[in-house]
This record gives C-alpha cells, structure tokens and sequence, in this order.
C-alpha cells in the first residue's frame, strides 16, 4: 500500500489511511501517463471524462497526448467537471484561499503561495505593500546579495521584502527582514516546483507574515521591479480548492508532475481537507460524504451509484430517476411515454419536483401545468401528452 507523498501518514487514524487508499483503488484515478499524456492503447476513461482544463475548456478524453501533458502541469486550471461533485462543494468547501494578489497587473493576478509555520498567519484584510528585492552583503553568511542570510543591506521599511530561498533557513532570512523594517517577505523558490509548499521552522520573535512563492511567479515579479504592489491574503472571494474560471472542484496539478499524486487527487488548498487530496492530513475523519467530504459525490460521478437511466452520472442532474417506461402520477398512468433528457432528467423527475415544492392541491396543479408548458415548448411532449399530465395531476391527492 502506497501513500501517495502522504508524509506522516503512519500518525494517522489507520481506517482513513485505508479509505483514502480504497477510494483511489476503486477508481480516482485515470489511466493516463501524466508525464507525458499517453494512455494505455489510446483509451478514453471515465475519470478523464471529467478532468477538465478550464484554460482550454477541454476534458482530457478530447485532448492529445502533448495537451494532456501540458494540462497536467496547469496548476490550480485543472477541475473536476462532475455535477455531483460541483454540486455539493458550496455545503463542502469554506471559503478562504491563501493567496498572493498582484495589484498592479492588469487584470489582477491570484498567485498560489505556500504559508508559513512562524510568524504572523494570513489574515483575509490581508497586507498590502510594494515590493522590494532584499540585498545583504554577499560572502557573509553566504554567496548571493539576494538570500537574505545576513543583515539587510538597502531599504525595505514597510516594503514587502523579496528574498531568495537557499543558504539558510527561512526563519533566518524572515528574521533579518523584519530586523530592517519589512512589513512581509517573499521567499522566491530556487527550483521550480507549483503550487510552493510551505515555510517550515520556529522562532517565536518572528512577528511578521511571509509566504513562500514558485520561481516562475518570482521571476515574473522580480522582472516588472519597481513598481510592483501585491496583497498577500487569504482570499475570501473563493472557495478554498475550487479554480477561478469556473468555480469547478480542483484537481491536484503539479509542476513538476508528482506519479501517483498529480491529477488523480484533489487539490491540497481544498479546506476542509478532503479524504482525496495527495496527503492524509491530521484534521481528516471517516466521513466520506456532504457536509464533511466530496469522496461519495465522485464516486457517484464516475457511476458507482449508476441509476441506469443511460445518462453518464457525471452529468445527471437527477439522481435515482423513476425510469418507469410511462408517466405515472400517483395511481394515475398517463400513458406519456417518460423520455429521459439529456441532463438525465425524466419527465417524471420534473414533474414529481412539484410535489416536494406545492403549498396545495391548487398550487400542485399549477405548477404541473407550468412545467408541462415547458416540456412541451422543448419538445419533449406534445399537447396531448400535457392534457394527460393535467388530467392525472387534477385528481391526485
């Protein structure tokens, strides 16, 4: 049994070791290469079905080999495009990403950044500040002017400090920054690795916020010095784990790509974490479904529940259909043959949503009508197949 990068996942609860693992097994996953887009005698899966690119707008079953490979190192533009899923991640998933906000780029950008063990958390009012590289005197305590190992040379009082990751650690580099006056650092990542994983260490007289950011991001910024002014926050305006196109659950895109951990996985940003993300974190419980976790809507996605009503359950909108071959209102058979639509919603599915939400018999027979004139403008039924639906609805108790 493999934990997926799920480091300390020994620690953990062994029964949600066994279900993350399980869940995997039974079918979150696809069956693509992700390093380099091929798939086993170019077979389509059900999981690919639903990882959508929201860049391309494309689900990775129509893509190329070369698109998958690129789309699997799309960090935070990769979504899970199930309706189940999406369905259920707004009574799931809390609002709050950590986040770098570029002001001054047009539009706005969102940054992935990693949070830090010390100092001050994010907070959503956030801290906003221009941008400034931090220089220390290089062949001190180490080899670059950028790294921030030794006392800060040049002015970065109330700046937000930009600091090089290497030669020390990061509580040293944030320290010698808040000792000059920042109000907050960056630290660059040295490799390329997204989303940036977090700063570790301890130093309790550390009293400011900093974040660790990818080198691509770094460089970006550091390019379009001076004048550069972000907001380092936790970004209420999204749900955590869900992307910033279509609002689409997130899968887990890495850059470098992570075997065994990219794409097969939820995104690790998603709060609460989830069963499926690519660690066990200490905070997961049992629960495999609403409220707590997404891991029962995705199997539902990929047809573990199937209502066989031949619509893939990944873009039913009505789940357990009554797939009965005519309408049948009570004890009334109306005769109307119950078409299933595209959504995977019968015609008695639509109608029976009338009983749930009438005040009355009145209000009951209304509504039948109202949703008969629709069915009928759509084509679904005619106007005999309407009169019988009435009929049936007018003598229903």
């Amino acid at each position: 049994m493999g934990f997926d990068n799920n480091e300390g996942a020994g620690q953990q609860d062994l029964l949600v070791v066994i279900l993350h693992e399980l869940a995997h097994g039974l079918g979150f996953a696809n069956f693509v290469n992700v390093s380099n887009g091929t798939r086993p005698s170019d077979m389509a899966d059900v999981y690919s079905e639903y990882t959508l690119d929201v860049t391309s707008n494309q689900v990775w079953n129509h893509m190329t080999n070369a698109e998958r490979q690129a789309s699997a190192i799309n960090v935070r533009h990769v979504s899970w495009n199930g309706v189940n899923v999406n369905a259920a991640v707004p009574t799931v998933l809390k609002p709050g990403e950590p986040s770098l906000l570029v002001l001054t780029a047009n539009p706005v950008l969102a940054l992935p950044v990693g949070d830090a063990s010390f100092g001050a958390p994010l907070t959503s009012t956030g801290i906003t500040g221009e941008v400034v590289v931090a220089l220390d005197a290089a062949n001190v305590d180490g080899p670059l002017t950028t790294d921030g190992c030794s006392p800060i040379q040049n002015d970065v009082a109330g700046k937000i400090a930009l600091i090089d990751r290497g030669t020390c650690g990061f509580v040293v580099k944030v320290k010698n920054a808040q000792n000059a006056g920042a109000k907050a650092v960056l630290i660059a990542d040295n490799v390329q690795s997204s989303p940036p994983q977090g700063l570790g260490g301890t130093d309790p007289t550390i009293t400011i916020t900093s974040v660790r950011i990818a080198l691509s991001d770094a460089n970006a910024i550091r390019a379009s010095l001076p004048g550069v002014t972000v907001k380092m926050a936790i970004d209420e305006s999204v749900l955590a784990g869900t992307d910033r196109v279509k609002g689409l659950m997130m899968l887990a895109a890495f850059n470098p790509v992570i075997t065994g951990s990219s794409i097969s996985h939820f995104e690790g940003v998603a709060s609460p974490n989830q069963l499926m993300e690519p660690a066990i974190n200490p905070d997961l419980t049992t629960a495999v479904d609403t409220p707590r976790d997404l891991t029962t809507k995705l199997l539902t996605d990929i047809g573990w529940f199937s209502d066989k009503d031949g619509v893939p359950d990944g873009a039913d909108r009505c789940l357990a259909s009554d797939i009965r071959p005519t309408v049948v209102i009570q004890d009334c058979d109306t005769g109307v043959t119950n078409v299933v639509q595209a959504d995977g919603c019968t015609v008695s599915d639509v109608v029976s949503q009338c009983t749930a939400n009438a005040k009355n018999h009145g209000d009951y027979v209304s509504c039948v009508a109202q949703t008969s004139d629709g069915l009928r403008s759509l084509g679904v039924i005619n106007v005999t197949d309407h009169g019988k639906i009435q009929s049936c609805a007018a003598r229903a108790r």
